[in-house]
């Protein structure tokens, strides 16, 4: 009673006080709310609203077909049926690139993740069967986890004791399917200008996001480049399930379809040729790195092309051989690397042609004036006479005009007409570089492969920062026979000797037969006149027992020529260099050999190319005649 008592009394005494006293005896002071509290409170509820308001647009309008296509995988469990990759010939029909039925191994992801047994474990076991490392296959799975995919492609090219092991190893979240890989027919051969295809990969993906879904796409060369056209269609076969993912019935079934066949402009039997003669002349020179390129003239088309070292893109298409793709890609000279279309080099004295007609068109020189060549160039010293500053020809050539210059490769002659000396002003560093533009140095050309490089030409604000003094006439007279700062591409070179055979056409180079057509990039007939004394020049070069190229005048048929030597590492490394186009009527065939480092400068590319003119003759051009005749 006692206690009730009190706790009436306490709760009566509590209640009964009035608000003032209430207010006295918790000693709380009334304060009035602030304006900017409600402004705070207002502004907090009206970025609520926005943050749900622009929620809202996001999961519907803006990401309806992203959810809708979640909300359809977990519906159905969709089976890929690989589409064959299109067939890839030669210009006349032979066959670069097929499709060979293979069986593939898919991991079904979902299940893999769900099971209960110990997923490491589980990889073991397949990487066993697979011959790969638990790594690689743990890397596949996170790539297809983040893809959201229901089953992910670990293998292709099957062999039968390991379809026989995942058959029988049913507690293995893995399904064997048919389907193909890609077969090359001659793999080292080809691998420069067809590239190699394999399974896709984030590096793949962040080129391009559409690939999501695909399972093998092109990853170098004309396989990468026209990948889409290549590629096909993959079908499929899509089980409805329910909310357990129980299959509930079979709800579509769609054929894939096949990517479109691929004719190329190269010539199949004259790019083994090259490759092999090529391989052979770098062999006997104990070198290892060169390539090589055929082109029509008239028209772009790339007949042939090679750059060394090769690697085999049957091994890389295949599954397992991992040693083999890891010895390819850690190879120390670089087999991946197109030297034809991403090498830069300095042309050397191949690029005294285009020098010539720059000369003329300019009228620094008219084409009877001859300069003479002791073996030397000695530009005064106006600090001190009896110290001139001496640049070297390779040897004394005695009189030489423009003709005579080009065949015998006359360096002193060049220097004067490309950088001036006594009564010739020379063409100077700024018409050379406008020139070099005009005949497409130092951009890309458009061919139809990936890793085209533009080449470098002269910068001489940034060769005066590097040298820290200002550009020098002695830099001019470089320039002007191909050495020091200018760098182009072997096809940059080639394409522009093109336009030397064409009698001035400058045609985007291209690969693709049925996709491309020939296109003129810029029309320089205007300097018809000149180019004919290149022409001339060039024909020289082979005819007189002078001319650099003077062993390929045995050949049945006509042809002009370029050698160069290009020095690199301060002088220490010479390439070598031939460019040369036949017959000189009609010129068809126009090619460029490079030897890396080699040991007699040019002398080395002479007689790969004589063989390669040899053969074209033989094969080719010898054909056509009787069938004219």
């Amino acid at each position: 009673m006692k206690n009730h008592s009190q706790e009436k009394e306490f709760d009566f005494s509590f209640e009964g006080l009035s608000a003032d006293e209430l207010v006295n005896s918790l000693e709380i002071a009334e304060m009035p709310i602030k304006s900017h509290v409600f402004q705070i409170v207002g502004l907090s509820a009206s970025l609520l609203v926005s943050i749900i308001f622009v929620r809202m647009l996001i999961l519907g309008p803006f990401s309806y077909a992203e959810y809708r296509t979640r909300a359809i995988a977990n519906l159905e469990a969709r089976k890929i049926d690989p589409a064959p990759r299109g067939v890839i010939t030669d210009r006349n029909g032979v066959v670069l690139a097929d499709n060979q039925p293979s069986f593939l191994a898919f991991l079904r992801l979902k299940e893999f993740i769900a099971s209960s047994t110990n997923r490491i474990t589980i990889m073991r076991r397949v990487s066993d069967i697979l011959k790969v490392t638990p790594d690689t296959l743990e890397e596949e799975i996170l790539e297809g986890v983040a893809r959201e995919k229901d089953e992910i492609l670990i293998s292709e090219g099957l062999d039968e004791a390991q379809i026989v092991a995942f058959q029988s190893q049913t507690d293995l979240p893995v399904t064997v399917r048919p389907g193909f890989t890609r077969d090359y027919k001659d793999g080292p051969q080809f691998a420069t200008v067809l590239g190699y295809t394999g399974r896709i990969d984030a590096a793949s993906l962040a080129r391009n996001p559409k690939l999501k879904n695909e399972l093998i796409v092109g990853k170098a060369g004309i396989e990468a480049y026209y990948d889409d056209a290549l590629r096909g269609i993959n079908g499929y076969t899509a089980e409805r399930r329910n909310a357990k993912g129980v299959a509930l019935n079979q709800a579509e079934s769609v054929e894939p379809v096949s990517g479109n066949a691929l004719r190329l402009t190269i010539d199949s039997g004259l790019q083994k040729y090259f490759y092999n003669r090529l391989t052979q002349g770098l062999a006997s020179l104990g070198r290892e790195s060169g390539a090589g390129l055929a082109m029509n003239p008239q028209t772009g088309e790339i007949l042939a092309m090679i750059s060394l070292p090769s690697y085999d893109n049957t091994i890389l298409s295949s599954p397992g051989k991992n040693e083999e793709k890891q010895k390819i890609l850690t190879a120390p000279l670089h087999p991946f690397f197109n030297r034809i279309v991403s090498g830069f080099y300095s042309p050397g004295s191949t690029i005294k042609p285009l020098v010539a007609v720059a000369a003329l068109k300019e009228k620094v020189i008219t084409p009877d004036r001859s300069i003479y060549s002791p073996g030397y160039l000695d530009v005064p010293n106006r600090f001190d006479p009896s110290k001139p500053t001496r640049f070297l020809d390779w040897r004394p050539q005695g009189y030489v005009n423009v003709m005579s210059a080009i065949a015998q490769s006359s360096n002193v002659y060049f220097y004067e007409v490309g950088g001036g000396f006594g009564d010739i002003q020379g063409l100077g560093i700024t018409r050379l570089l406008a020139w070099w533009d005009m005949f497409g140095m130092g951009r890309e050309s458009g061919i139809d492969i990936a890793g085209e490089g533009t080449g470098r030409l002269p910068n001489l604000e940034e060769a005066e920062k590097r040298r820290k003094r200002p550009w020098l006439l002695g830099d001019t007279y470089n320039v002007s026979i191909g050495q020091g700062d200018l760098q182009v591409t072997p096809l940059q070179i080639l394409n522009y000797i093109s336009v030397i055979a064409n009698g001035g056409t400058l045609y985007q180079p291209y690969l693709a037969a049925d996709l491309q057509k020939p296109e003129v990039t810029r029309d320089l007939t205007h300097l018809a006149p000149e180019i004919r004394y290149a022409q001339k020049g060039m024909e020289l070069g082979v005819q007189s027992t002078l001319g650099t190229s003077h062993l390929l005048s045995g050949l049945p048929m006509t042809i002009a020529a370029k050698t160069g030597t290009a020095q690199t590492q301060n002088n220490t490394v010479e390439n070598a260099f031939f460019v040369g186009y036949a017959p000189t009527d009609k010129p068809e065939l126009a090619i460029l050999v490079l030897v890396e480092n080699a040991k007699q400068g040019s002398l080395n590319a002479v007689p790969i190319a004589k063989d390669i003119f040899e053969w074209y003759y033989l094969h080719r051009l010898s054909s056509q005649l009787s069938k004219k005749s």
